[in-house]
């Protein structure tokens, strides 16, 4: 659900159950301890229905909010939601200050779906996991540059023995050449 204070602008509910009815009484408790201070507060909140989470995030004098199982945690449902609210503001812009309630809904629902979808089922929309993926690859990557570093390391190590013996070799010979000319 995207709001500005309590006109919700877009939801989308990919459930049947009474999500969007509780959804809606966070929204109004929300919006009516802060009182004139909604519009001003920015924060970050989560509260637990059942075996469900809903996380709010409140930006700029509007709130996003979604419901996920609280297996989630909060970092992705968070991440969801600063996407959401991105999306929202950039494909709306000023016309957030003045939309009447479900002006975006018919375009930003589909919006909503899709990005549940995605953060609910792609392992790279996880943004932290991601980044840990891609350093275990750096770190393989480099730990494979590293062998054959080794590798040629060792390689140059032999072959400046073997260079020092036969230049040792040389020299001596050179030096008992000099010693029969005397």
């Amino acid at each position: 659900m995207v709001a500005r204070r309590e006109v919700v602008l877009s939801e989308f509910s990919g459930t049947s159950t009474n999500a969007n009815a509780v959804a809606k009484q966070i929204l109004n408790k929300i919006n009516n301890q802060q009182g004139g201070d909604a519009l001003n507060c920015d924060s970050n909140v989560s509260f637990c229905h059942d075996r469900y989470v809903f996380h709010v995030k409140r930006t700029d004098g509007l709130t996003v909010l979604c419901m996920a199982d609280d297996s989630f945690g909060r970092r992705i449902p968070f991440e969801f939601l600063e996407d959401i609210h991105q999306r929202f503001v950039k494909t709306y812009g000023r016309a957030i200050l003045s939309a009447p309630a479900y002006a975006m809904n018919d375009e930003f629902s589909r919006v909503l779906s899709q990005q549940m979808e995605y953060y609910s089922n792609d392992p790279n929309a996880d943004r932290l996991n991601r980044l840990k993926g891609e350093m275990s690859q750096a770190m393989l990557d480099r730990g494979g540059r590293l062998e054959v570093l080794v590798e040629k390391t060792s390689a140059m190590n032999n072959t400046s023995v073997r260079f020092r013996r036969q230049s040792r070799r040389y020299s001596n010979n050179l030096w008992w050449s000099n010693v029969r000319l005397r």
